[in-house]
């Protein structure tokens, strides 16, 4: 951004509306910006600059950038975000193989990652729950089990200072979870659609929220669309290696310096699996991922 101009006006994006954003100004007002060109390439968490006639300018340097791509196109989904909530439920059930996806995404992108294990007054399905998520407790993520419908508060500390984007599937119970952390925020909610074991999609675009300041000072909050899928065209696959953490101490140890940890004998990520130090299901995702970038599919 030139930032030369007396006319153009700094806000940050706090919602985006496919074509056009809304946009909170230096002076805490609202406006409304719309790109230049035909294509969107702002997101929400964008440090932008704002004409006279409402066209964004361009952005500022990113610290951060959360999106996920297929073959087609890429969705971004937050700008200058610090740390990554993954939200999942013990009803709907929820798919390992997509945290996974956004794990890779977001240590590529330097987030703290957290898994919000929500809805864990439904008892019964809990133990299903935590079975799943076994192999992100033994990588070492952090995951907090709470209900956003009667007590976030377990999340609160998390919060302080960071600036906090809210990615799963829809169903999860992100928008109640927003609901709970920011009086006033109103997202929608919807019941689930249990003939289908899948949560109707509710929240429709991204919105930046500032979190009570008493409870959690210097946080925001970023609510995202429900997403099934999280491709990661975008990412090389030495990037997609990076992104699984406990592969980094093994990597360089292999046979063959082109390993891809799948055929190959003397690998050193196979004998860690065999070992019990890595978990056999990450190798399973690991491959799927590598599979999908050479073969261009997802």
């Amino acid at each position: 951004m030139s930032g030369s101009s007396p006319l153009l006006k700094r806000g940050t994006i706090v919602a985006a509306f496919g074509r056009h954003y809304e946009i909170e100004l230096a002076d805490g007002s609202l406006a409304t910006g719309y790109p230049r060109g035909k294509k969107s390439p702002f997101a929400v968490g964008d440090e932008v600059e704002l004409t006279p006639d409402g066209q964004i300018n361009g952005h500022a340097v990113r610290r951060s950038l959360l999106y996920r791509s297929d073959l087609y196109r890429q969705k971004l989904i937050a700008a200058n975000a610090t740390q990554l909530l993954l939200v999942v439920a013990t009803d709907p059930s929820f798919s390992d193989m997509l945290l996974s996806r956004a794990l890779v995404a977001a240590e590529n992108e330097g987030l703290t990652t957290t898994i919000v294990l929500n809805k864990s007054d439904l008892t019964a399905a809990l133990p299903g729950a935590r079975k799943l998520l076994a192999p992100f407790v033994a990588l070492g993520c952090r995951v907090v089990e709470l209900s956003a419908k009667f007590d976030p508060s377990p999340l609160l500390p998390l919060l302080v200072g960071e600036s906090s984007v809210l990615v799963g599937q829809s169903g999860m119970g992100k928008s109640t979870l927003t609901n709970a952390l920011v009086p006033g925020a109103a997202a929608p909610t919807r019941e689930l659609s249990t003939a289908l074991d899948s949560g109707k999609h509710t929240t429709t675009y991204a919105r930046l929220y500032k979190l009570p300041q008493d409870k959690c000072p210097g946080g925001t909050l970023i609510d995202s669309p429900g997403l099934q899928e999280f491709g990661l065209k975008h990412l090389t696959a030495q990037q997609i290696e990076f992104g699984f953490a406990e592969f980094r101490p093994f990597l360089g140890q292999c046979r063959f310096r082109d390993c891809q940890h799948d055929a190959e004998p003397g690998c050193a990520i196979k004998e860690a699996v065999a070992a019990g130090v890595i978990h056999p299901r990450r190798l399973d995702h690991f491959r799927q991922f590598i599979s999908e970038s050479r073969h261009g599919s997802h």
